[in-house]
């Protein structure tokens, strides 16, 4: 399952700094859950020791992947919180590339699983309270994400929401306030249930003075309230603060030695870490999870985005948590929890590839594939009538950009992914298409967001000083920072009337290319188009692999591609930079 280290760190023993010298006996390797998994928040779920991992999705679907694990490192994905677009239908008209699903906080109490999260509209104004839409998930089974409630909606004017329950019972929500004129992290009491306010915000705490106070946690431990935030921003300046108190509703006094965790302002290849949570495992053990950046601090080409790293902490008596700094590829720390039984369940490991996926008749879409918003269902379609082992695609008349790159628009975009999760990469499928109008177009992506990202299709273009129209390559790429120019070369006449096959993978750490062939191998693939991963190392998300269908504005329906032989090999993680090159 694991897939090759490029990076080592040449590490033969490591030193704990926090008083007393300790060898640590174990070691992991950064980030566990890489890609596209932002915004960590776990827990260890004592009935089944079983660690549970909640991430981000902003406006892919379905939202909120659940990973779970035995030992912290091998991480199995069992469902996700929202997979039906009935439980927050407004996802679906979701604007922005940053929009969508924030920041998702999973706890467990009384018998019942709560995921609190954030679903973020487009900003119209600094102070428009109708950006931000907070919702309660509860389940009372992580294993079947069918029983996962629809949203329940509760009025808070910001962001990040979490849970925490006091000694009696009584139920309380800590966020991010977004209010100019109330900026920082405020409590109310609350009935999870109904998402009814049961009392007045109350502003615990503005942070050491970092931009974007959020992310917060409440824990309490030997009497004391602890209060743990992200502060500076998800980029380079990205930190974790703690405060405490003796009382829930404070005041709450900041921990002198703040940041308690930070890459910020080192050489690290990790970088922007910070949003942590904390948890123990079954020993009593403190370990933490955070997001982190591998891009150095150069801050140029981090195409897979913010990821989930793991640390450990030290927690005395009365004491303030000390997490483990900085965040490296390679980590020693506390031993790791054995595997006492095999994790069930039948999903993907988080780091898996794509074996020739051949969409087999009577099979489903595979669980880690997912969409941009919710699918229009129709548009795809496993093993159709006469088309045995494909996936077909129903071109939507949006191409990947849609109406203005970042709005969604009638008809949906025909579009199904699955994240990068490995720095160095082969990603392959064979597509038969046969365009016959002037825009149909169905081909292979590198995909940030609508207003970032790459393509290469077989597209029905005219041909050169011709009105004749016919099958071209057509390679093009959308970003806020120059793209190369768009390619437009005829298929072969060769390799027309055949099924092709379509390619994208890394060079290198910064760049990727685009490819075609025949799929019967008659030809070897050729390389058509490079692109460096500058052009979608923006934002909250990270890259995403998939396929797309489109007519280019000719409306709904046309020519219809069909997939098969999907094929995904990570061969290289690459864990700290080499001369400041990566590899």
């Amino acid at each position: 399952m694991r897939s090759f280290t490029i990076a080592w760190v040449g590490v033969t023993s490591v030193l704990c700094g926090w008083g007393n010298a300790q060898l640590f006996n174990s070691r992991w390797f950064n980030p566990i859950l890489p890609g596209f998994h932002p915004d960590p928040s776990c827990i260890f779920h004592k009935p089944d020791e079983t660690f549970y991992c909640a991430s981000s999705s902003f406006n892919v679907f379905p939202g909120i992947p659940i990973h779970a694990s035995k030992d912290l490192t091998n991480w199995r994905l069992i469902g996700h919180a929202l997979n039906r677009k009935s439980q927050l239908p407004v996802l679906a008209e979701s604007v922005g590339s940053t929009s969508g699903i924030w920041a998702p906080a999973l706890r467990f109490h009384n018998g019942t699983f709560y995921l609190l999260t954030t679903m973020v509209h487009d900003k119209r104004a600094d102070n428009d309270s109708s950006r931000w839409d907070n919702v309660i998930f509860s389940t009372r089974n992580l294993w079947d994400e069918s029983k996962w409630t629809d949203a329940v909606h509760l009025d808070f004017e910001g962001y990040d929401i979490s849970p925490h329950w006091d000694d009696q019972g009584n139920s309380y929500i800590v966020g991010s306030h977004a209010w100019k004129i109330a900026y920082g992290i405020h409590l109310n009491k609350v009935n999870l249930e109904t998402g009814e306010l049961l009392g007045d915000w109350t502003n615990l705490w503005n942070g050491t003075g970092g931009i974007a106070p959020e992310g917060p946690h409440i824990f309490k431990k030997d009497g004391w309230y602890y209060l743990m935030i992200a502060e500076g921003g998800t980029g380079l300046l990205h930190m974790e603060t703690i405060a405490r108190s003796k009382n829930l509703y404070g005041p709450y006094e900041a921990n002198p030695a703040n940041p308690i965790l930070t890459n910020a302002n080192t050489t690290e290849y990790f970088q922007a870490v910070g949003h942590a949570d904390l948890f123990q495992d079954a020993r009593g053990q403190w370990w933490g999870v955070a997001l982190a950046v591998r891009s150095g601090p150069e801050w140029e080409t981090f195409p897979m985005g913010r990821e989930t790293v793991l640390y450990n902490a030290t927690w005395e008596e009365g004491a303030w948590p000390r997490l483990e700094n900085p965040i490296e590829g390679e980590m020693r720390g506390w031993s790791l929890p054995a595997i006492i039984q095999h994790l069930p369940g039948d999903g993907p490991w988080v780091d898996q590839g794509d074996n020739s996926l051949r969409f087999q008749p009577n099979t489903s879409i595979p669980p880690h594939f997912v969409y941009w918003r919710p699918p229009i269902p129709e548009n795809y379609a496993v093993s159709p009538p006469g088309h045995a082992n494909t996936l077909r695609l129903t071109p939507s008349n949006l191409n990947l950009t849609a109406l203005d790159g970042n709005s969604p628009g009638p008809g949906g975009q025909t579009f199904i992914s699955r994240r990068q999760v490995d720095t160095l990469f082969n990603f392959t499928f064979d597509l038969d298409f046969a365009p016959t109008i002037r825009g149909e177009e169905a081909g292979i992506t590198l995909f940030l967001s609508q207003n970032h990202h790459a393509r290469m299709g077989v597209a029905m273009l005219p041909l050169r000083n011709s009105t004749k129209i016919a099958p071209h390559f057509h390679f093009h790429a959308e970003s806020y920072i120059p793209v190369p120019a768009d390619v437009v070369v005829p298929v072969p006449t060769s390799w027309l009337n055949t099924p092709l096959t379509l390619s994208l993978r890394t060079v290198n750490v910064t760049h990727y290319v685009f490819g075609a062939g025949p799929a019967d191998g008659s030809a070897p693939v050729k390389n058509l188009a490079y692109v460096g991963g500058d052009i979608i190392s923006w934002g909250f998300t990270g890259a995403l692999l998939g396929a797309y269908a489109t007519t280019n504005g000719g409306g709904n329906g046309g020519a219809e591609a069909f997939v098969t032989n999907w094929r995904y090999r990570g061969w290289g993680q690459v864990r700290e930079n080499w001369n400041g090159t990566g590899i």
